[in-house]
C-alpha cells in the first residue's frame, strides 16, 4: 500500500534583532510564494494560523511568513515564547522560528548610516538600544529553528540562501520528514556562519594559494582538488568527516531537526574549504539527500 503523506500548511515566524534584516526577509519570502504580514500582534499568531487553514486542502498547502520584534504590540518574550510553542505543538501545521542577526557593531552602523531610530532607542544610544533589544529577544533566539547572521552578507546572498531552504516547490511535501542540508564554505578572517550546526577547519591542509598556477583557480576546479588530495593528512580526514555526518543525518532527522548546516573553513574561503564542500555535496547528493550548496565568499567576487 502506498504511504500518503499529508501536505502541512507551513507558518514561519521571522523575528531578531532590528536592522539585521527582518523586513528584506519577508519580501524575499513573498516573492518565494508566502503571505508575509510584518508586526502582527502575537495574540493573533494562532488566529493567523487558522486562517491559513481554512483555505487548506489535498491540492492547496498554504504558507504564510509573519514578522515579530521588540515592535509588535504587547511584546513580551516569555509570553510570546509560549504562544510560539503552542502553535510548534499543533500537528496540522509545520512552523519555524527564523531568527535574523547581525553583531553588534555592524547594527550600529547601520542605524547611524541611515540615520533611522532604533525602535528602542528612547532616551539611551543606539549602542545601548541594542544591547537592551538583544536581552529581550534572547530566549526566541535559544527557540529559534534557524538562525541567520547577515553582518557580512549583500541582499543577493540572504536571497540565495532563503530561496536554497524555502522556495515553495510543487514536489516539496512539508511535514515529510526529510531534512535540508545546506553545506557551506567560508574564510575564517570574515567570521563564522552563525546559522552553522558543523564547522570543520580546513587551515591545516596544503594551501594551494601558494603556488603560482593555483592561486587564480577556487577548489571547485580539479589541479586545485587534486593538489589538496594529495595531503598526507586528507584521506583520513575526509573519510572520518563524510563517516560522521552520514552517520549523523538519521540521528538528526530522529530528533526532528528540520535544517542541518555544515560548514567547511579556510584561511580565504576559496580553495580547501570549497574543495571539502563540493566533495561532501556530491557525496550527499548521490545518496539521496535533499542537499544544497553556498560558497559565501566565492558568491562576492
Amino acid at each position: 500500500m502506498d504511504v500518503v503523506i499529508k501536505k502541512i500548511p507551513r507558518l514561519l515566524i521571522v523575528t531578531g534583532m532590528s536592522g539585521a534584516g527582518k523586513t528584506c526577509a519577508l519580501k524575499i519570502l513573498e516573492d518565494l510564494g508566502y503571505e508575509a504580514m510584518d508586526n502582527l500582534p502575537i495574540d493573533l499568531l494562532a488566529n493567523a494560523a487558522d486562517l491559513i487553514l481554512k483555505d487548506y486542502d489535498e491540492n492547496n498547502r498554504p504558507a504564510l511568513a509573519i514578522g515579530v520584534d521588540v515592535r509588535t504590540h504587547n511584546f513580551q518574550p516569555e509570553k510570546n515564547l509560549s504562544i510560539i510553542n503552542a502553535l510548534a505543538a499543533r500537528t496540522d501545521i509545520d512552523l519555524k522560528v527564523l531568527f535574523f542577526d547581525s553583531r553588534n557593531e555592524v547594527l550600529e552602523k547601520r542605524y547611524t548610516e541611515t540615520r533611522r531610530k532604533h525602535p528602542l532607542a528612547g532616551d539611551i544610544t543606539v549602542e545601548n538600544a541594542i544591547i537592551c533589544e538583544r536581552e529581550r529577544l534572547d530566549s526566541l533566539l535559544k527557540r529559534s529553528d534557524f538562525i541567520f547572521d547577515t553582518s557580512d552578507l549583500e541582499i543577493y546572498e540572504t536571497k540565495k540562501i532563503l530561496k536554497s531552504y524555502f522556495k515553495r516547490q510543487k514536489s516539496q511535501e512539508f511535514g515529510a520528514g526529510q531534512m535540508d542540508i545546506m553545506i557551506y564554505s567560508f574564510g575564517y578572517p570574515k567570521g563564522l556562519p552563525s546559522a552553522a550546526d558543523l564547522v570543520f577547519d580546513v587551515r591545516f591542509l596544503n594551501n594551494p594559494h601558494y603556488e603560482d598556477e593555483l592561486r587564480a583557480m577556487t577548489g571547485r576546479e580539479k589541479p586545485v582538488a587534486d593538489f589538496i588530495a594529495k595531503d598526507k593528512d586528507f584521506e583520513s580526514f575526509w573519510t572520518q568527516v563524510s563517516a560522521m555526518v552520514s552517520a549523523l543525518i538519521p540521528r538528526y532527522e530522529k530528533e526532528g531537526k528540520s535544517y542541518l548546516t555544515v560548514a567547511f573553513g579556510c584561511t580565504g574561503g576559496k580553495h580547501r574549504s570549497v574543495c571539502l564542500t563540493e566533495k561532501l555535496y556530491a557525496k550527499l547528493k548521490s545518496e539521496g539527500y535533499p542537499v544544497k550548496i553556498h560558497h559565501r565568499e566565492l558568491s562576492k567576487e
